[in-house]
């Protein structure tokens, strides 16, 4: 999850995708949920986290911004939370795309480009989600959607505008896909590259646990690594759920109805007749005549048929009332009255005279009530049962118009109302690791934080048969760490991980001191004291590198990073230690002789050219207008939305 948002918020493809599709506030309608757009209340303040030219984004901008992204990132990742948003710097992306817009539209307006009120309208009304039953932009829809979410015209006009602007400016260099080859053969000549170095690995354990940390040592490590214990805002829920299976039981149909059902089907359950016939339409009387003269007389209809440029046509299963109405009433008389084997016709019919042979017949016996019962009654309790799951549906819509809290919801219609423990925004209950949220249920838990406190009841579809939960929000539980007394002994287990991880790197940092002052890479790990697995060699090629995507081990990437006869320290994942990266020879690539690696380098480079000519025109944009950054603002908005304010 981390990764994917990383990668679209802090990479230059998240730069492009933020002109040609973040339309955060206005163009949010168009998805049909605007549930992540709210007027903002409450901490921070307006302090102003940048200015951009002539502009001020205060804290709350910033805030709102944050939260509409996340519930955008949250279609694709529907666990993800504020915390995790923020902590994978999309706070930090967030503040930049505001930044982008902001000045791209001064500078936009300083070069004498309008987006005319005509444009937005046009926008704005060719917004599914603002389309009324008639598919018409509905003024009324609009309006209510505004007051819901706390927003004006002129708030959700001023952001279509900047948007569009926005991309005016950048759609025609993001379009860009042409790379001379001079520019290609540098890029084409690295994949012939190959490098050759050694890597070695101090491991964390290898430190041992040492002494128990002190209650001053715990404290302080805690409150300085608060943002690792902070457990994401949860919410409690309380629900209701109103499925098929529920109402089936009061939902049977009495005889008198599955009486009634089968009086109406008479022709369904009734015995039936279908024959296979096989015909020939002729246009003139006299040739049909001939035709049907010479099946008569012994030729077979299809021999017939095509000796005179014709090609009959077979029938499988027909019914009589079917029959009738592709040809006529007369020839479907005439042949279903004729025994199987018999020659009908010609008789007229729609497309000429018909000639008929009757090659089968199939009586299909009727059905008593009794025999019936078996398809009536599942189809009966399904009818009922979705008219009574209807009209609960509408009664409870309508009571939530109205008003109605979800206390009265529930009695109003009888329902059991359940309630849940705080739970995060996946379903999951920090308080019980062991106890997973069923597929089911996410439904309720997305419906209970995409509403505010206060907000009417929902009601959310949760199966394919018309099934639904009532749900509502019974309390908020900010984003904050448990009390260290709570969990002193996880801390402190991390506080001597830490370090021991710290230890290691001061060994590693030795090392890779001795290596780059010549030492050899074998005799700097033997000097070090320190039970090691043994050092070993890296080769690798840059075209291994791109075979390879992302599973590219973390020291090989790091040796395609470092200068040659150098040393150079990886940290590894989860505190698992230190690697000590070695680059001991470069051999040079040239793809001059190599035509095709140079047009498929350069075709490559044509599908990200455009995002780097948008990334450096919003960057000339940005020092031209003028930008500065307000960091203890920036830091206010994060501790609010991490729960690391109210920690300290």
């Amino acid at each position: 999850m981390l990764s994917l948002i990383r990668r679209l918020i802090n990479s230059k493809v998240g730069l492009f995708i933020t002109f040609a599709f973040l339309a955060i506030i206005g163009l949010a309608f168009a998805a049909g949920d605007i549930s992540g757009i709210n007027g903002q209340a409450g901490a921070p303040t307006g302090d102003t986290v940048a200015t951009v030219g002539k502009h001020k984004l205060t804290e709350t901008d910033l805030r709102q911004r944050a939260e509409n992204e996340m519930e955008n990132f949250r279609q694709q990742q529907p666990g993800l939370d504020i915390v995790t948003f923020v902590n994978a710097g999309g706070l930090d992306g967030a503040l930049n795309r505001m930044i982008n817009n902001f000045a791209m539209e001064q500078f936009g307006q300083s070069q004498g480009m309008v987006v005319s009120k005509r444009v937005v309208d046009g926008q704005i009304a060719s917004i599914p989600g603002l389309q009324g039953l008639d598919g018409k932009f509905s003024p009324q829809i609009y309006q209510q959607l505004l007051q819901q979410k706390r927003l004006t015209d002129a708030q959700i006009r001023a952001d279509i505008a900047r948007e569009t602007l926005t991309q005016q400016l950048t759609f025609p260099m993001g379009r860009a896909s042409q790379v001379p080859q001079q520019l290609a053969l540098p890029y084409a000549s690295l994949l012939l590259e190959k490098r050759h170095g050694e890597v070695g690995f101090i491991p964390t354990q290898a430190m041992g646990e040492g002494v128990a940390p002190t209650d001053a040592e715990v404290a302080t490590f805690y409150k300085r690594n608060i943002a690792r214990y902070t457990i994401p805002e949860r919410r409690a829920i309380r629900y209701a759920i109103v499925t098929h299976d529920q109402l089936t039981a009061s939902t049977t149909p009495t005889e008198a109805e599955i009486a009634a059902a089968y009086q109406a089907q008479r022709a369904k359950y009734a015995a039936t007749e279908k024959r296979t016939l096989v015909q020939v339409i002729v246009a003139d009387q006299a040739a049909a005549t001939a035709l049907a003269a010479k099946v008569k007389a012994g030729t077979s209809i299809e021999a017939a048929a095509r000796a005179a440029g014709l090609e009959p046509a077979t029938l499988t299963g027909v019914e009589k009332a079917a029959y009738a109405g592709q040809s006529s009433t007369a020839l479907a008389d005439a042949a279903f009255g004729a025994a199987q084997g018999a020659v009908v016709g010609p008789l007229r019919s729609s497309l000429g005279f018909t000639i008929v042979r009757v090659d089968g017949i199939e009586k299909i016996p009727g059905k008593t009530l009794e025999q019936a019962k078996a398809e009536l009654v599942p189809a009966l309790t399904k009818e009922k049962t979705t008219q009574a799951l209807g009209k609960i549906h509408d009664a409870i819509d309508d009571a939530v118009s109205a008003k109605a809290t979800f206390d009265e919801l529930i009695a109003g219609q009888k329902l059991t109302a359940k309630s849940t423990p705080p739970l995060l925004s996946d379903g999951r209950n920090p308080d019980d690791a062991t106890v997973k949220a069923a597929p089911d249920f996410l439904p309720v838990v997305a419906a209970a934080f995409a509403v505010e406190q206060g907000d009417s009841p929902q009601m959310v579809p949760i199966d394919q048969e018309g099934g639904f939960a009532v749900v509502a929000l019974e309390r908020i539980v900010p984003a904050a760490a448990p009390p260290l007394t709570q969990i002193r002994a996880a801390v402190a287990r991390d506080f001597a991980i830490d370090r021991a991880r710290r230890a290691a790197r001061q060994v590693a940092a030795t090392i890779v001191a001795k290596v780059n002052k010549g030492m050899p890479v074998t005799q700097a790990f033997a000097e070090s004291g320190v039970k090691t697995p043994p050092v070993q060699k890296l080769d690798a090629s840059r075209a291994q590198l791109a075979a390879a995507g992302r599973q590219v081990p973390p020291p090989v990437a790091l040796m395609f990073s470092m200068t040659e006869k150098s040393a150079k320290l990886l940290e590894l994942s989860e505190n698992q230690g230190w690697s000590i990266v070695y680059l001991r020879q470069i051999e040079r690539g040239n793809a001059a002789s190599q035509p095709n690696i140079v047009a498929a380098t350069r075709n490559d480079l044509g599908k990200v050219i455009g995002r780097e000519y948008v990334e450096q025109f919003s960057q000339a944009v940005r020092a031209q207008v003028g930008v500065k950054k307000n960091g203890k603002a920036f830091d206010a908005v994060k501790a609010a939305l991490t729960g690391q304010s109210s920690a300290n």
